[in-house]
């Protein structure tokens, strides 16, 4: 691939039709490859889609309680969120691709060194959200993400996230989204919402309210809530760049 530092180097010594060939060379290889990922991340998306329909559909078979939340809506084509007891994780596709920042370790891999272009990847985010933050649209709530899903142009992937999303799926030279994989995916995206719990928040924060946030509160609920609003996650150090 032909890197674009190279017409400063370049520019005062070549022809209009040798620079436009350049430009031309960059467009096929860079744009064309970015296009490439991102049908294969579609593609992927769509299965993500299915295979969560799949596992919810096997859990309300399982559970007789009709109090608890387990069903899946569509939100476009980018997005679905998945309602699994007092959780909803948003599974959405970003639709540009992105390249791994040039201090990243994977850098270093002989799979990188050999093909650079293996360092561009689509990438699917999970957010988890409280259920009630969507059912009673309260705009002020927060969600957190919890982990992220890159596929680059061999089709291979890997995992940064929380919870055992940081480390189960990590080889990224080795590593297909196989039907296996990706049920396995959810299925830890799942316990980690699930055991992610409310907690109170910090007394500072709820101690003062104005009457109008009063009257917010009494009619959209309006008051801010998140599952660890005011405390950090439990291993918060772990790194999602």
């Amino acid at each position: 691939m032909i890197p674009a530092f190279l017409f400063l180097r370049i520019r005062n010594n070549m022809n209009m039709e040798e620079s436009r060939k350049i430009i031309q060379n960059i467009l096929v290889q860079k744009a064309g490859l970015k296009q490439d990922i991102f049908q294969d991340t579609k593609s992927h998306f769509e299965r993500f889609k299915k295979h969560l329909l799949e596992e919810i559909g096997v859990l309300r078979a399982a559970i007789d309680d009709t109090r608890i939340r387990l069903h899946v809506e569509y939100k476009g084509e980018f997005q679905v969120q998945s309602y699994i007891g007092s959780d909803v994780l948003v599974f959405q596709m970003h639709t540009n691709v992105f390249k791994l920042p040039d201090e990243h370790p994977l850098w270093q891999t002989d799979y990188l060194k050999e093909d650079k272009t293996r360092g561009y990847f689509g990438i699917i985010n999970i957010y988890n959200f409280l259920a009630e933050s969507y059912l009673k649209n309260r705009g002020n709530d927060l969600g957190y993400l919890i982990g992220r899903v890159f596929i680059n142009k061999d089709e291979h992937f890997m995992v940064e996230g929380k919870g055992q999303l940081g480390f189960l799926f990590r080889d990224l030279t080795n590593s297909v989204l196989t039907d296996a994989i990706l049920t396995n995916i959810i299925h830890v995206s799942f316990a980690y919402a699930l055991d992610f719990d409310l907690l109170t928040p910090p007394y500072e924060i709820v101690s003062k309210v104005t009457v109008f946030q009063m009257h917010e509160i009494e009619a959209n609920s309006q008051l801010s809530t998140g599952k660890r609003l005011g405390f950090k996650f439990e291993a918060e150090d772990t790194d999602i760049f």
